[in-house]
């Protein structure tokens, strides 16, 4: 405790003399504050207006007693969207103020990244500022609640065991600030799919209709406080004020959600693509440049899709036949034959979901130890893997990954969702493994949080999609020319998940620009990979309510092998894999404008010194 304490305030402390130290200097010297400061300085500023942030990052709880953030969530305000678009078009106006002649080599990268990420702020607050769906199956604003009360708060004394009940004091309050924001987009006519109201409905009903023993804010509190060296009568205290807090507060803040679903389900959306959304297609294509990073149009992403599936496709045919499977049988009936083959799958005892996890773990530390050749350093963060939570594991995805804190104090995480046992064929595992953990996820988003070289800003104010999982699904291949997975079924398994994501590509632009239905979609996806009808299912439904983040992961990897190949070709005998890599994942977590950028001038470098 004593340790986060001091690196927290030093932190705190620290940034803000030298921010403090500058501006004067600055004004004295009649010169704005330099770019990095002011980039940081919003971001601090950011993360104390945001509670979750801080207690996320873990590296402020050391001196709660002066921030009293552990006890805080964010509740939304009316006011709240005029106050981002002013601060938007403020800053917007002050990193232009930066000119480049001025500005050191990375600041030029930072001042090209911030004005990308403003710009797109900007205009989704101005242009839709109510076309997500705040509320939605996956990752709606209900299950976010639950997920960081559940495994973000800290619960190592009584002092939070007390701020988690001030906390869940506060969800009502929460929800009806996001009841207000339901209704503008009701009035603005923007309703998700009959599907989402479904999924919703059904999932606030069961957090309102849990027994108090079964409901999950409960069950991790009692678990959490049951670990702590505290007093029967203090345990017994404790236990009464959770009861009140969710019959008070958490139970009648789902109820609001729940009622304005209900209510408002007779104007659910017809069809399921943004296209028919208030101008929709315009939308489509900024979410397009926000999760690629790139300027493609949603014909060229739908086109490269298609051209990716039949190369992935034909691959996946050659080993098949190789290991006597029917030629006259289609890749994606082959693979559904397979998902349902009994000796590739676990079975389904009481302890399956402990084996599965404990394999899982097996796998991580494995490609930990082999991989790491390919790179100049490895990550000193541990990553675990765990199950998907009961409670969101029927909507999840089939697996997802969770970062560590920054004081050490919590691993990385890899969460697998073990819900349906045809979920997890065994020759799917290890591709998993390699995209979530190692070399995937935590690699490269343990990598930044530990690269001291560099600003808040790089490390912590900005991060796509496009490369965070652009680089995981170019780990699975890493990993298979590292060796990791040499029997063929393994390699299916990652080509799998390669031609799962080309055919994202399809299916995203098909539902969001060519009108494609779910049910359209959700055959394609089904007849081109064999995954099993409940994976098609939640991913297809997973598109619709995010549009354009899934076209992130393949434009990703793409454009990093297209990088590699050029790497390659420029540098010959003299291309060394440790330094592409370190290239990429050396700058935090860019846009692929940026990776581009890196890569060339390593080239350039290595040429000069060779």
């Amino acid at each position: 405790m004593l340790k986060r304490f001091f690196k927290a305030v030093g932190l705190i402390v620290i940034f803000s003399i030298s921010l403090c130290s500058l501006y004067l200097v600055n004004l004295f010297l009649m010169k704005p504050i330099s770019i990095d400061h002011y980039l940081g300085k919003n971001l601090i500023v950011g993360l104390v207006d945001s509670p979750e942030a801080m207690t996320y990052l873990g590296l402020f709880d050391g001196i709660n007693w002066l921030t009293k953030h552990n006890s805080k969530i964010s509740i939304p305000e009316v006011g709240d969207l005029e106050e981002g678009i002013k601060s938007s078009k403020k800053s917007l106006k002050m990193l232009n103020r930066y000119k480049d002649k001025s500005l050191s080599h990375n600041q030029k990268i930072t001042k090209s990244i911030a004005i990308f990420d403003t710009e797109n702020g900007l205009r989704q607050m101005e242009d839709f500022p109510h076309h997500d769906f705040p509320l939605n199956q996956i990752g709606g604003d209900h299950l976010n609640t639950i997920g960081f009360m559940s495994d973000m708060h800290p619960i190592r004394n009584i002092s939070e065991a007390e701020d988690f009940i001030k906390r869940t004091d506060l969800i009502k309050e929460k929800y009806a600030g996001l009841l207000h924001e339901l209704e503008l987009q009701a009035e603005s006519g923007i309703y998700p799919p009959v599907f989402v109201f479904e999924h919703v409905i059904k999932q606030l009903n069961e957090f309102i209709n849990f027994d108090l023993e079964e409901h999950p804010l409960y069950t991790q509190f009692i678990k959490k406080i049951g670990e702590l060296d505290i007093s029967n009568e203090k345990n017994e205290s404790l236990k009464a004020k959770i009861e009140v807090s969710i019959n008070n507060s958490v139970t009648p803040g789902f109820e609001l959600l729940r009622d304005f679903m209900i209510r408002t389900k007779v104007n659910a959306n017809p069809h399921h693509g943004v296209w028919s959304q208030p101008d929709g297609d315009e939308f489509y294509k900024l979410k397009i440049r926000s999760f690629t990073t790139t300027d493609y149009s949603p014909e060229q992403i739908h086109q490269m899709g298609l051209s990716e599936v039949s190369r992935i496709s034909s691959r996946m045919k050659e080993i098949l036949i190789s290991l006597g499977y029917d030629s006259s049988k289609t890749v994606g009936t082959i693979m559904n034959e397979l998902n349902e083959d009994p000796s590739f799958l676990y079975a389904d005892t009481p302890d399956r979901k402990e084996i599965v996890v404990q394999d899982y773990m097996d796998m991580v530390n494995e490609a930990t130890e082999e991989i790491s050749s390919y790179f100049h350093t490895m990550p000193k963060s541990k990553v675990i893997v765990k199950a998907v939570p009961e409670y969101s594991e029927k909507t999840q995805a089939g697996g997802y990954y969770q970062s560590p804190a920054l004081d050490g104090s919590r691993p990385g995480v890899f969460f697998a969702n073990l819900y349906d046992i045809k979920q997890t064929p065994k020759y799917s595992m290890k591709t998993l493994a390699y995209h979530e953990a190692t070399p995937g996820h935590h690699h490269q988003i343990a990598h930044s949080l530990e690269n001291e070289e560099l600003t808040l800003y790089r490390r912590f104010g900005y991060g796509t999609s496009a490369f965070s999982e652009g680089w995981a699904l170019y780990s699975e291949r890493l990993a298979l020319e590292a060796g990791l997975a040499p029997d063929p079924y393994d390699e299916l398994g990652i080509l799998q998940s390669e031609i799962f994501r080309a055919v994202r590509l399809v299916v995203d632009t098909g539902m969001h620009y060519k009108k494609w239905t779910r049910e359209e979609a959700i055959d394609y996806m089904k007849s081109q990979t064999g995954m099993s009808d409940t994976e098609c299912r939640v991913e297809i439904e997973r598109y619709i309510v995010w549009p354009g983040q899934a076209l992130s992961y393949k434009v990703g990897m793409i454009k990093i092998l297209e990088l590699r190949e050029r790497a390659r070709n420029a540098l010959g005998d003299r291309f060394s894999i440790q330094d592409f890599h370190s290239a990429v994942l050396d700058h935090g977590n860019p846009p692929l404008f940026i990776v581009e950028q890196m890569v060339d001038e390593m080239i350039e470098k290595s040429l000069e010194t060779n």
